[in-house]
């Protein structure tokens, strides 16, 4: 134990979103990620709060991924004060451009209508990728004397990061991973996630921390099984995902479906000018595609396009969605239909018994998804109260996070080196569970740290 090494859990603990690590080496001091609360109403506006720590008086940021709620903050970051740099992956400063110039955008509206200052604008989001700095995977990144780090691939979504930390004061020297989100593999696009061999102490995820995910490959089948029933009865699949991996690998199995008549053709609308544009960055990264991926495009299959397949990028092109009679498939953000254009469609088929609202994301506590996926009778949009008829039905496999067996088998070759391990980005029951099962099945101290908690490592 060093006094000079500590670590502070800004955000991230307890709750599955607002990841936000302070770690420091002597003089030194970095963050692991920056990311926004996400969920109620009342959990969002934490976000306002002042940071625990002087945004200036830190060196660096290292970014796991683009994902808001580990992007999030960085604007305000950078606007009160922070003049270090921001290391990530090149996809991650890809995405995490569109993701904040989005948020931003979403930001700004709600403020505006409340009548309140918004967290940060336009020129604080440009000024965090003044300060941004692409590593690639598997470089040995120095920062200065007491720190440097590898990012390795998390196999989350296309960019993650697996971060070994390494930090030095004198003659003594630690490593601290990171897992990050770690992936759900084996995943259509990305590849596996990275064996980290040996470490001293490790924060691991736990969304799904007290779950298994069904057997490989039964989520295809159960896809398809959905798009039929619901085309049978006449009605609009609707599915809220995430601009960033859960909306191209939809696309990626749609393509397959649809190339192999496993599924009807009808009309599928991408109704997210976010996933349009996140869409286009993946094209510029196939290098970084899992194996069977890079064989399809080598074959001169085009992964993300399809006969019937549409993208409605102009509000006009959205609202033209409602001439086009059932049945239909709609894709369209927010994956926790917490705002974009899924509220509209869901607005207007949640009352229909023909149609399906297909969940295929986690669903953080407080969001309408998740109030939805907990079976609510009405739920208010817009404003006004929507009766639910339609099925909801959930995928669980389409998770891009691990499961527990996942999170266990990886974290098992550290096992023998480990003094500690902090279970974080997870509900309350999740992050005890893994921690207790680490505890007994590896013998190794795990802990869920409390928001705000420090310890010296």
């Amino acid at each position: 134990m060093n006094k000079n090494f500590k670590i502070t859990f800004c955000g991230g603990a307890g709750s599955v979103t607002g990841a936000c690590y302070l770690v420091e080496a002597g003089d030194s001091k970095i963050l692991v990620d920056c990311g926004m609360i996400q969920g109620s109403r009342f959990s969002e506006s934490l976000n306002n709060n002042p940071f625990p720590f002087d945004p200036k008086t830190i060196d660096a940021g290292i970014i796991t991924h683009a994902h808001i709620d580990h992007t999030g903050r960085l604007p305000k970051l950078a606007r009160d004060g922070f003049k270090g740099k921001i290391f990530a992956t090149p996809p991650t400063l890809d995405f995490a451009r569109a993701l904040l110039l989005d948020s931003e955008h979403v930001i700004r509206m709600e403020a505006e209508r409340e009548g309140r200052v918004p967290l940060y604008n336009i020129k604080d989001v440009e000024r965090v990728f003044d300060f941004a700095e692409p590593v690639p995977y598997d470089q040995h990144t120095v920062l200065n004397d007491n720190i440097s780090f590898f990012l390795r691939d998390a196999g989350h979504i296309l960019g993650s990061a697996i971060i070994e930390l390494f930090l030095k004061d004198s003659d003594e020297k630690i490593k601290i991973a990171f897992s990050g989100d770690l992936g759900n593999s084996p995943s259509p696009l990305v590849r596996d996630p990275f064996i980290v061999k040996d470490a001293d102490y490790l924060l691991v995820e736990s969304t799904y921390g007290n779950k298994l995910h069904p057997a490989e490959g039964a989520r295809k089948d159960l896809l398809e099984d959905v798009i039929e029933e619901t085309i049978a009865a006449g009605g609009v699949l609707m599915i809220p995902a995430f601009a960033t991996e859960r909306t191209q690998e939809l696309l990626y199995e749609l393509n397959e479906l649809s190339e192999n008549g496993r599924i009807p053709r009808v009309p599928v609308f991408i109704d997210s000018p976010l996933a349009i544009k996140i869409t286009e960055i993946y094209k510029k990264y196939p290098q970084l595609y899992d194996s069977e991926a890079k064989e399809l495009l080598k074959s001169g299959d085009e992964i993300f396009r399809f006969p019937g397949l549409r993208f409605t990028p102009g509000v006009e092109d959205s609202r033209s969605i409602n001439t086009v009679h059932p049945p239909k498939i709609i894709i369209a953000g927010s994956g926790m239909s917490q705002g974009g254009r899924i509220l509209y469609h869901e607005k207007l088929y949640l009352p229909d018994e023909k149609s399906t609202l297909l969940i295929i994301g986690y669903q953080v506590k407080g969001s309408l998804g998740r109030k939805l996926l907990d079976g609510e009778p009405t739920v208010k949009i817009h404003g006004a109260e929507v009766e639910v008829r339609a099925r909801v039905v959930q995928i669980a496999g389409y998770s891009a996070h691990a499961d527990q067996k996942q999170l266990l088998a990886w974290i098992d070759p550290m096992r023998h080196s480990l003094k500690k391990a902090f279970v974080v980005q997870g509900e309350t029951e999740a992050s005890h569970v893994l921690a207790q099962v680490i505890a007994d099945q590896m013998a190794v101290s795990a802990v869920v740290p409390a928001e705000g908690e420090s310890f010296v490592l």
